[in-house]
């Protein structure tokens, strides 16, 4: 059957009075690889070609053959035709939306942007994104890269860098309202002594029984620990004993974590202390702030332990 034809006149009245609009087409090529046009043109409105495909890799050929697209859909329900299809044709598609029958009643339609995922494609199809959402936002902003000294950094963009100055505090930042810390603004914590006995009762109670904290010749035999360590999370939890003041104040609630890397390993009988510095501030409301704290976790060797962003929600 040879394609189908629609003839359009473009003098002729559009179906809305007073619109410039194009009925949907439908054209159809048996042959689709003798059919450059089909390839070759960019038909921006409702017009679709249907096209045969011979199997997956005929399929994945075809679909890259329009030089690149903002969205190609595939409606399929095995795993492994999606898999083989998208890794295939992925470099050729801004986005790519697999439907089946779990998720085709709560689909977006194909090319619905979607502000939190990219909508473009390579060459001709969007230059790889489009401007929506928070991506559009970027689009008409800046990126400046800001070369100088932790306390210069620090006082341009009013956050605290690792290495910059903290101004250390006699009163307890639990106690202060968020107007009333400085970016910089540190409480430094006493020590406590992390014991055999805390690691061993901590994976009891816990259940967390990893080989490194409760079999000493299994940790020596590992490349990074020396012997037994403490857990990663009993760390975190000693930490928060160390700074938290408990009383009722303007912290209203810790909302997250963040940013969490373990770099010193801390042994039985090693002590830590803490930092907890101000990082940056933020309002959400007339009532409420956020607060991002510097954690940093020393030995007593003032080897960094651990370091954290903690973050806090704040009356302003």
């Amino acid at each position: 059957m040879p394609p189908l034809k629609r003839q359009q006149d473009p003098d002729a009245e559009p179906p809305i009075a007073g619109g410039a609009f194009l009925p949907p087409v439908l054209l159809r090529t048996d042959d689709p690889w003798r059919t450059a046009a089909v390839h070759d043109c960019e038909p921006f409105g409702p017009v679709s070609t249907i096209m045969p495909y011979k199997d997956i890799a005929d399929a994945i050929a075809l679909a890259n053959r329009g030089r690149g697209s903002l969205v190609l859909s595939m409606f399929s329900h095995s795993p492994h035709a999606a898999r083989d299809f998208v890794q295939g044709a992925a470099a050729y598609h801004g986005r790519m939306l697999v439907l089946n029958r779990d998720n085709a009643a709560e689909s977006t339609g194909h090319g619905s942007p979607l502000p939190v995922l990219v909508h473009g494609g390579p060459g001709r199809a969007g230059g790889s994104e489009e401007m929506g959402g928070v991506r559009g936002v970027k689009h008409y902003m800046q990126r400046t890269a800001i070369q100088s000294t932790p306390a210069m950094i620090a006082a341009i963009t009013e956050q605290y860098v690792p290495g910059g100055p903290k101004h250390v505090i006699d009163v307890h930042p639990f106690r202060l309202r968020m107007g009333e810390l400085r970016i910089g603004d540190t409480w430094k914590t006493g020590s406590r002594t992390v014991t055999l006995e805390d690691i061993e009762h901590f994976a009891e109670f816990t259940g967390d029984k990893f080989y490194a904290h409760m079999d000493d010749e299994a940790a020596k035999a590992s490349p990074i620990f020396e012997g037994r360590v403490a857990h990663g999370y009993l760390i975190l939890s000693f930490a928060a004993g160390l700074f938290v003041d408990p009383d009722p104040g303007p912290v209203l609630a810790n909302t997250g974590l963040e940013n969490l890397r373990f770099l010193t390993p801390l042994y039985p009988g090693d002590s830590m202390r803490v930092e907890l510095t101000v990082r940056s501030k933020s309002l959400k409301s007339e009532e409420t702030g956020v607060v991002r704290w510097a954690v940093d976790i020393f030995n007593q060797r003032d080897e960094m332990v651990a370091t954290y962003d903690l973050l806090t929600e704040n009356v302003p």
